[in-house]
């Protein structure tokens, strides 16, 4: 019983990248479908940050990190770089600059993006 409960509190970093990489679809096809402003779509994006979050505060910088990705076009975000992939993926998808400086210190966005 104690194992299962630390799996549900304490997942792996690999559990929180495949639930990131689902939720951040659910997210996609649900702006696509009802609107970006529908109220599904709203919940999966916040979803979606809220594990980044969880993520970051869990495992950076020894086996995620963010880095600014500098290829993308409007607003800024940053890439979450897995040290190891995952299956074939190298990173956990992408946070805005500014959602980021919200909910992190000073502090930890430093730890974050150590390399």
């Amino acid at each position: 019983m104690i194992n299962e409960t630390a799996k549900l509190f304490y997942p792996s970093v690999e559990k929180l990248v495949n639930e990131i990489v689902a939720v951040n679809h659910a997210w996609k096809v649900a702006s696509e479908l009802f609107g970006e402003d529908s109220p599904l779509s709203i919940s999966s994006r916040d979803l979606k940050t809220c594990l980044q979050v969880r993520l970051l505060r869990s495992y950076a910088p020894e086996q995620v990190y963010l880095i600014e990705d500098k290829k993308t076009e409007g607003e800024r975000l940053y890439s979450l770089c897995l040290r190891e992939p995952i299956g074939e993926r190298l990173y956990a998808e992408h946070l805005p600059i500014r959602i980021a400086e919200e909910v992190f210190t000073n502090k930890e966005l430093k730890q974050f993006k150590k390399i």
